[in-house]
């Protein structure tokens, strides 16, 4: 890797470091998490406590049909309502089941009511619990169009939709008094556009993200498009991205996050849970009919060990935010150790604190 390609992926400097949940709750009896309401009332509680140990960041991923977090703009707003400092978003919302005016009106409300800390990832979606959930939701693609094509269209929509423009015309006999001209949606939230995030599995979407003046989410699976680790792809991928960046001539600094499951093994429990992962290793699988992908590692060792793995890891070193998936039915106490032991331990040997 020349020295030219490494600066432009590279972030330097402190990280921001979040949380991602994908909200499991099961009936089982070896669940924290049993229920929707203990799911929502537990997350709302870990964000508190996050907030608290110094995280930067709560988010959240979004599936239907699923025990999973399928609505977040009540979470997220519990969330805003409850705490003060930290980021609250979303990793991703799946555009495919979006109504975009509908959804600008609830992330402009919710984003009121945080304060402005609202960072919103959006995507095209994963794979789902069923086949096509989105034509359940009443939605589908144009004639010529794919799914993917349908979720881009929308994510266009409701990002030109935040910029606050009117664009409706106005009854002339309304029930309240309007402001002059075109009429825009309300609550309206100044900023908001460029919090939003891009959720890319490929070098081509983080590009498409760039063009669009989206900041970059990349995930721990990501389409295995060179063969290379996990890291090494998503540091080209962020390359990529930076560089489309630069040639599109925003103003302002783009974010770049990507997510890692990081777990340092400081007592009996941490091993119990998670020793058996020391030897994770990427894995390839295909995730429909024609897409092959890569799943990336799970880090677990002793503090020590687990910072000279990392300091291996392109994608982080890349990346100015990092977020944590966590293990949300084993209960907010133990998830809460989980971050500080990384905040304790890791960052600071890493420079990310």
């Amino acid at each position: 890797m020349g020295n030219q390609s490494r600066a432009l992926g590279a972030y330097t400097g402190v990280k921001k470091i979040g949380f991602l949940s994908f909200g499991h709750w099961s009936p089982s009896a070896h669940s924290e998490t049993r229920s929707a309401a203990d799911f929502l009332h537990q997350s709302i509680d870990l964000a508190v406590a996050a907030e608290e140990l110094g995280v930067d960041g709560a988010y959240f991923r979004v599936h239907h049909f699923a025990r999973q977090a399928g609505s977040p703009f009540p979470l997220l707003s519990a969330i805003g309502a409850r705490t003060s400092k930290i980021e609250i978003g979303t990793g991703v919302i799946d555009m495919r089941y979006e109504n975009p005016m509908y959804m600008a009106e609830e992330a402009g409300a919710a984003d009121l009511i945080s304060r402005g800390r609202l960072q919103l990832g959006v995507s095209r979606g994963s794979p789902e619990q069923v086949i096509d959930g989105w034509r359940y939701f009443g939605y589908g693609p144009a004639e010529g169009q794919t799914a993917a094509d349908m979720a881009r269209q929308r994510t266009e929509v409701f990002l030109k939709l935040l910029e606050g423009e009117g664009f409706a015309q106005p009854n002339p006999r309304p029930m309240f008094a309007n402001p002059p001209g075109l009429l825009r949606l309300e609550p309206y939230s100044e900023g908001l556009r460029e919090r939003i995030w891009w959720g890319s599995s490929s070098n081509a979407t983080a590009v498409w993200a760039a063009e669009q003046g989206m900041n970059l989410q990349s995930s721990t699976l990501k389409d295995d498009e060179t063969g290379e680790p996990l890291h090494v792809q998503q540091r080209k991928q962020i390359e990529a991205y930076r560089e489309a960046w630069k040639e599109a001539g925003h103003s302002r600094e783009p974010r770049v996050s990507v997510s890692r499951s990081i777990f340092a093994l400081t007592n009996d429990l941490d091993r119990a849970y998670f020793g058996r992962d020391r030897d994770s290793r990427d894995q390839v699988g295909m995730i429909d009919e024609t897409t092959r992908a890569i799943f990336g590692r799970s880090y677990a060792a002793e503090p020590d060990e687990l910072v000279r793995a990392l300091k291996e890891d392109e994608a982080i070193e890349a990346a100015d935010t990092l977020l944590l998936t966590i293990p949300n039915q084993l209960g907010v106490e133990y998830n809460a150790h989980v971050l500080e032991s990384i905040l304790t331990h890791v960052a600071p040997e890493l420079g990310w604190r």
